[in-house]
C-alpha cells in the first residue's frame, strides 16, 4: 500500500489546497467581461490547471501521482513524502519494511533512479505544461550519496591545498555536482564544472588571492 504525505510548511506559506477541492465561485462575482468578450467566458473546461493551488504544490502532486501509480504497476510498496524548499519539490519514496524491493528503482549508482526522475518531471510537464527542477530520493539513497560527496569533496580540498594543483573529480550529475560546489565554498576553496555530456564534472582549486 502507498501513502502521500506532506511535510508542514512554515506558518507564513500557502495553506495546502488539493486539486479539486477550491470552493465554488459566487455567481455574478469578479469583474466585468472585457469589452467584446463574451459574458460567459471563462477558464478553458479542459485544462488541467488550477488556478488556485500553488504551482509547487500541484507539481508535488502531479508527480506523487505519476509514482504511486508506478508502485502499484510494480507491484511495490512505499510511502512517498511530499516536501517544499527553497523553491523546489523534493520528493521520497521510504520504505515501508527492511525487504521492500526499492532497490530495483535506484540501480547501480543510482543510474535507474535518475532515469525515473527525469520520467517524473516529464509527466509533471504533460500535466501542467511547466518544466520541473524537482529531487527524487528512493529509500534513503541520495542522502547516503551526499555523505558519500562530501567525503569526496574534502579530500579533493586536501589534495588541492598540497599541492596547489587543479584537483578534477569523477563525473557526477548536475545535483551531485552542486553539493561538492557547496562543500568546496563552505572551505573557502573553488569548485568549477568543466566537461560535456556523461564527463562533465568538478575541478577543484585554491582561491586566487
Amino acid at each position: 500500500m502507498t501513502d502521500i504525505r506532506h511535510t508542514p510548511q512554515d506558518a507564513d506559506e500557502a495553506q495546502h489546497t488539493h486539486p479539486g477541492t477550491s470552493p465554488e465561485p459566487t455567481p455574478g462575482a469578479g469583474p466585468e467581461p472585457a469589452p467584446g468578450a463574451s459574458p460567459d467566458a471563462g477558464p478553458d473546461p479542459d485544462s488541467d490547471v488550477d488556478p488556485d493551488v500553488d504551482p509547487l504544490e500541484e507539481e508535488g502532486e502531479v508527480a506523487a501521482d505519476y509514482l504511486e501509480e508506478l508502485l502499484d504497476t510494480a507491484d511495490l510498496d512505499g510511502d512517498i513524502d511530499i516536501e517544499i524548499r527553497d523553491g523546489r519539490v523534493y520528493l521520497s519514496v521510504v520504505a515501508e519494511g527492511p525487504d521492500d524491493g526499492l532497490d530495483v528503482l535506484v540501480g547501480e549508482d543510482g543510474e535507474v533512479l535518475e532515469a525515473l526522475q527525469e520520467l517524473v518531471r516529464l509527466s509533471v510537464l504533460a500535466t501542467t505544461d511547466r518544466r520541473s527542477r524537482l529531487v527524487l530520493d528512493i529509500g534513503g539513497y541520495r542522502r547516503r550519496r551526499a555523505g558519500e560527496l562530501q567525503e569526496l569533496a574534502l579530500g579533493a580540498i586536501r589534495e588541492a591545498r598540497e599541492t596547489g594543483e587543479k584537483v578534477h573529480l569523477e563525473p557526477l550529475s548536475a545535483y551531485e555536482r552542486k553539493i561538492v560546489h557547496d562543500v568546496v565554498a563552505e572551505h573557502g576553496l573553488v569548485s568549477e564544472s568543466e566537461g560535456e555530456g556523461a564527463a562533465r564534472h568538478n575541478v577543484v582549486t585554491v582561491a586566487q588571492g
